[in-house]
């Protein structure tokens, strides 16, 4: 089932009826991995409900990718767009903070790394993505730190930023995005605006150049029409068909980034590598070969596993974007079902 993310949204808005009390014989235990938009939204929802709601998520604070570009932008700050876990905790979420290191679907359990096993009744994982170190011949864990990919936001976008700040004048900057499927469409094409934002102020003479693995990207007409308006031949799309734009190889130390038709040694170079569903999703048999989770999008629950749903970048739903507003509407839609069985109904279809 494919569903939009206009019709998750008015679905989950329509469907959870917060104001309906839960009898006590049918107030579920609900474990929710993850505390990104998914994660903390569901787990918060589902408390509200009146459910015992247990989130696990091991960061003392959520550093969010979604705002992370205004930061190498330079009108952005790491404290702006870092926040802690209270909204779910002040609506009766109980907050773990440890690592899932496994799921058992057969006893409905979950492990983690230091508190105990958690018994489930439903189980939601919003692990979002693990990048895929193996998928890029030369870009691994270590190459990362000469040539940040920011797309887990924090300590990676601060050395983005680092960067582009200690780049002279005059510098070339690369941004090598993956084929989709990935986190965040958009998001290569808004980065390369907004370093373009903070260059035209303060180096003026330098470059970006985008070795693209994919022919188009999402709304590439008006991103192309912004940046002839306001970056005029700053910005340089290069598609796999026009000139090899896609990355086939790095050399960290060398500073060299390699395509099937030319070599670059750029100032600054951001490569996104290939994304996966976060590694719980593998130990909890979720995520199919393609390392995406299948789910129904009735619900969320996943196709491969029942009793657990997963939401946010790891689920595969069609069309529908890897993104927060995606997030945040299935967890509605996913706590809203969830609530639905527990009381012993059926879940309503988003509509």
């Amino acid at each position: 089932m494919t569903v939009s993310r206009r019709e998750v949204n008015a679905g989950a808005l329509a469907t959870l009826s917060l104001n309906v009390p839960v009898r006590a014989q049918d107030r579920g235990r609900v474990v929710v991995v993850g505390g990104g938009f998914g994660g903390a939204t569901a787990a918060r929802f589902l408390a509200r409900a009146g459910h015992d709601v247990t989130l696990v998520e091991p960061a003392q604070r959520a550093v969010t990718c979604p705002f992370s570009n205004t930061v190498l932008g330079g009108f952005g700050t790491l404290e702006g767009i870092s926040h802690a876990h209270t909204g779910p905790v002040g609506d009766g979420v109980r907050l773990v903070r440890d690592t899932a290191t496994g799921v058992d679907p057969g006893t409905r359990t979950v492990a983690t790394a230091g508190s105990g096993p958690l018994p489930y009744d439903r189980l939601i994982l919003a692990p979002g993505i693990d990048l895929r170190f193996d998928a890029l011949p030369g870009y691994d864990k270590a190459a990362a730190t000469v040539m940040p990919h920011a797309w887990q936001a924090g300590a990676q976008t601060a050395l983005l930023r680092a960067q582009l700040e200690a780049m002279e004048d005059g510098g070339l900057v690369v941004i090598a995005p993956p084929e989709a499927p990935y986190r965040c469409p958009p998001g290569p094409y808004e980065r390369a605006s907004l370093i373009a934002h903070y260059l035209k102020q303060e180096k003026p003479a330098s470059k970006i150049m985008i070795l693209d693995a994919k022919e188009s990207f999402s709304k590439r007409p008006l991103w192309e029409e912004a940046w002839a308006t306001l970056y005029p031949g700053m910005i340089e799309w290069v598609p796999p068909s026009l000139g090899g734009g896609g990355v086939t190889a790095v050399d960290a130390a060398a500073g060299t980034v390699i395509t099937d038709f030319a070599q670059h040694q750029p100032a600054v170079t951001n490569i996104i590598p290939p994304q996966r569903a976060g590694a719980i999703a593998f130990s909890a048999g979720v995520a199919d070969p393609t390392g995406w989770c299948p789910v129904d999008g009735r619900s969320f629950e996943s196709n491969l596993v029942l009793g657990i749903h997963v939401i946010g970048d790891a689920c595969f739903t069609g069309a529908m974007p890897k993104s927060a507003f995606s997030a945040n509407a299935q967890a509605k839609v996913a706590a809203a079902a969830i609530d639905a069985i527990l009381r012993g109904r059926e879940p309503q279809s988003p509509s």
